[in-house]
């Protein structure tokens, strides 16, 4: 059975496995540059599950950055009848690929 782990960044949760590809909120590096992510929520392995932050504390998740991109553009559109108020916005989130290389139970 293969490492399984649940990792919080950018304000989401992620399920992950080492290999994995993933798409988080931006977060700044060089591309190829190793990050850790945390703070890790669950681990699973061979030894059980494990869930709480106190059992945790040690854990981390080692991550390689492959790119940096934006997403498509959503269309931001407001309006207010019979007023003659309408504003149209554009958006687009800035995100960083990521290649779980290792989950460490700590």
């Amino acid at each position: 059975m293969s490492t399984q782990a649940v990792v919080q960044t950018g304000g989401k949760q992620y399920l992950v496995v080492a290999g994995d590809v993933i798409d988080v909120e931006f977060i700044a590096g060089e591309i190829g540059a190793d990050v850790t992510l945390s703070p890790i929520l669950m681990i699973q392995d061979d030894a059980g599950l494990t869930v709480a932050a106190g059992d945790l504390t040690g854990a981390s998740i080692r991550g390689r950055i492959l790119r940096h991109d934006r997403a498509r553009k959503i269309v931001v559109f407001k309006k207010k009848r019979r007023k003659n108020y309408r504003r149209t916005q554009g958006h687009r989130q800035s995100f960083t690929r990521l290649q779980i290389v290792e989950i460490i139970r700590g």
